[in-house]
Parts: C-alpha cells; structure tokens; sequence
C-alpha cells in the first residue's frame, strides 16, 4: 500500500515531494494531472489494499476544484490526512478546514518542511483511524471521543500538571487527535506550561462562527509540538464573565466530535463551569495532596456530586505530591475518602523545574519517579484498558 499519494501536473513539485519523503517509511503514489476526478474513488480503487494515509493535492491543481474534492474525500474517507499546496491569502484556511483539508503548504517549502508536514498528517491519520475502529473507547463511536475532566475542590495540588501531562501522554497515543482545555477562566496557565503563546483562546472559541461550526472552532485551537492541541484560558480574568455554563457545554460537544480525547483542566471548586464539565464529562481525574484541608475537600465534593449525581462514570483519583514525612499514608487518604487511590505521584523537584522550563515531563522524556506514575495514569486512558480494582475503603481516618 502506498502510505502518501500526491496529485500535481508539476513533474518538478513530484520530484520535490518524493526527494522530501523519501526517509519516511512508506511509498508514493503520484499522479500527474492538471485536473481532479469528480469522485475521489477514482483515484483511490487503483490503490491495493487500504486506503493511504496522506492524500496532497499538489501545486498547478485549481483552487475551488481542489476544495470540493477533498470536502468529498474527507466525507467519504475521514481517516485520510488531505494536504493542499497553495499560497494561503488570509482567506483559504478557513476554506480549506470546512472542507477537512489537515494544512496548508506552501508551493516554495523546502524539503524538511515538506516532510514535517506530510510526517504529521501521516501521524494524525493514524490517530483518527484508531478514533474509528470498532472497540476503541467505551462509549460507542457515534457519541464521540472521551472528555476527560481533571478536577480538585481546592487548588495548589498539582492539577495543571497533571492535565499537561495527561494530554501529552495521550498525543503518544492519539497524535493530533487530542485537545487540551484550560477551563480555569481566571487564573489557568496551560499556555505558559507548555511554552505556548495562542493567537485565540477560549473567550474567541464560545462565540460567532465557531460556536456553530466544529472545523471553524479547530482553526482557533493552537498547536503544541507534542502532536496536541491546546485552547488557552482567556487573557484577561475579567472575560470570564462572559463565558457561561451553557457555552462551556457547546465547547465539549463540539470539541468531542473532533477529537479522541478532550482534556479539560478544571478551575479549582465547583462552580458553573466546573458543573458544566461535569454534565459532559465522561471521565474524572480526581488530583489530591496529601494534606488533611486536600483530602477532606475531596471527600466533600465525592459527596455533593454524588448528590446532584453529577459523578462521571469513570472515576480516577491521583494523590499528588505523596511524601511519607506528612504523617499520612495511602491506606489513611483511601479510608477518608471512600474510594482507591489509582495512581500516586511522589514529591519531586523535577516537577517544579519541569513546569518552568514549559516542558511537560512526558514529553521530554525524563525517568523520574513522577514521570513513571503520570505514564500509569495515561495507561487507564488506552482502549479496552482494564486495571486492577481495589477494595474501597468505609473507615473514616482523617479528622
């Protein structure tokens, strides 16, 4: 199976695009046309096996032409990654997305951006091929992928964090199919963990077109090099204001339909937005310090949840920052609050370094003890996970 096909009536741009992929594993297909078929089926049943995963629409091929036909393709076969090569005039990206075009290239790219490109198309194609295989998540395909919202009643506990992390664990898994959500409207700093400086947030994302358009909302999400995508809390704390429950709600309906994983990073408490989240949320990352105000302040929001039966179904709870010199134990945390604890997360001076640095510590890579438990809790996040189930725990510990 060829991995990449590429339509041009430029022999030059032909042999430009398979000089540039050529170490990439895989082979081209290339036609040589100033014209594209009426259906994509045209050039796809001379392909052997299964369809490619990258699809460019070369230099020489006229525009409106080129964006009828991949709207068609991305319709007909969504796993395929379409690449149109145009010079952009500040109107043609919103174009290209509706149609479901992945980027835009320039005509005079070099071969490295080339290559750069069509690798992370060729990734985001595998990722949404796995978002549409039967089995791969434990809501059916047709509701979409999985919202997960990491929460914590009081702040200061490591909750952004870990929200980083997770998404960044999860882009290793799904490339580009993964969005991150900064949903403390005040106070968040996703875009300063991870070293972003986002053109749009969310303040943009709730209103106009792109509240009514899911390929619209994409081109205001900012694109992080671990292969996610980020949408940033609002400059200002003051547009927090004009942000309501009822667009936070819109937001994750949009968002899942685009992507495998949705993950939201909650403010602290549980206000209108952190609610909102909730009624959507199919999984809760529950994030606890090992401090007895933490500890007691997630026992309380188990139990008013519980009440306004607002608990997600898929429960995940992380005690963050465990230090046996506090005088408390795992078994102690577990018995307060009723419920395991899943994943524990060490002291650690690598997390503070980590965080200013703007490097997540799943994505550089690093071997500390708290790298090894975030990669745990990205573990419970893969199809058919199943891990093990500890007992709960009734005894009240913690005073």
């Amino acid at each position: 199976m060829s991995r990449f096909i590429l339509i041009t009536p430029s022999p030059e741009y032909e042999r430009t695009v398979r000089a540039s992929i050529a170490p990439l594993s895989g082979s081209l297909q290339s036609f040589q046309a100033n014209y594209l078929p009426e259906s994509p089926e045209d050039i796809l049943r001379q392909q052997v096996g299964e369809p490619p995963e990258v699809l460019i629409l070369g230099a020489g091929l006229q525009r409106e032409e080129a964006l009828k036909f991949a709207a068609i393709l991305d319709l007909q076969f969504p796993e395929i990654s379409i690449v149109l090569v145009a010079e952009d005039d500040g109107e043609l990206a919103l174009s290209a997305m509706r149609s479901g075009i992945r980027d835009i290239l320039p005509p005079a790219a070099d071969t490295e951006q080339i290559r750069a490109l069509v690798e992370r198309a060729s990734l985001a194609a595998a990722g949404r091929r796995r978002g549409l295989a039967p089995n791969t998540a434990e809501r059916p395909a047709a509701e979409g992928g999985r919202i997960v919202a990491v929460m914590s009643p009081k702040g200061g506990v490591g909750k952004t964090t870990v929200a980083s992390n997770l998404a960044i664990g999860l882009g290793q898994i799904a490339p580009m199919s993964v969005v991150l959500v900064d949903l403390d409207l005040q106070f968040g700093d996703v875009a300063s963990g991870l070293m972003i400086e986002p053109e749009f947030t969310i303040s943009e994302a709730v209103v106009g077109a792109a509240s009514q358009d899911a390929m619209v909302l994409k081109t205001y999400l900012s694109l992080h090099r671990g292969n996610i995508y980020a949408l940033c809390a609002p400059r200002n704390p003051i547009d927090m204001d004009r942000i309501s429950g009822e667009h936070v709600s819109r937001l994750l309906q949009q968002l899942r339909t685009e992507f495998q994983y949705v993950v939201v990073d909650t403010a602290p408490g549980l206000g209108e937005h952190v609610l909102a989240t909730l009624e959507q949320a199919t999984d809760a990352v529950w994030v606890c310090g090992m401090d007895i105000p933490s500890i007691r302040g997630l026992r309380t929001g188990f139990q008013i949840l519980s009440e306004l039966d607002l608990l997600p179904d898929n429960r995940h709870v992380v005690l963050n920052m465990a230090d046996r010199k506090t005088g408390l134990t795992v078994q102690d945390v577990e018995a307060t609050i009723g419920a395991p604890v899943d994943v524990v997360l060490p002291r650690s001076r690598a997390v503070p370094f980590s965080t200013n640095k703007g490097v997540p510590l799943l994505q550089d890579g690093s071997r500390d003890a708290v790298a090894k438990g975030l990669r745990q809790l990205v573990e419970r996040f893969k199809p058919n996970w199943e891990g093990p189930r500890k007992k709960l725990h009734r005894r009240a510990v913690v005073q």
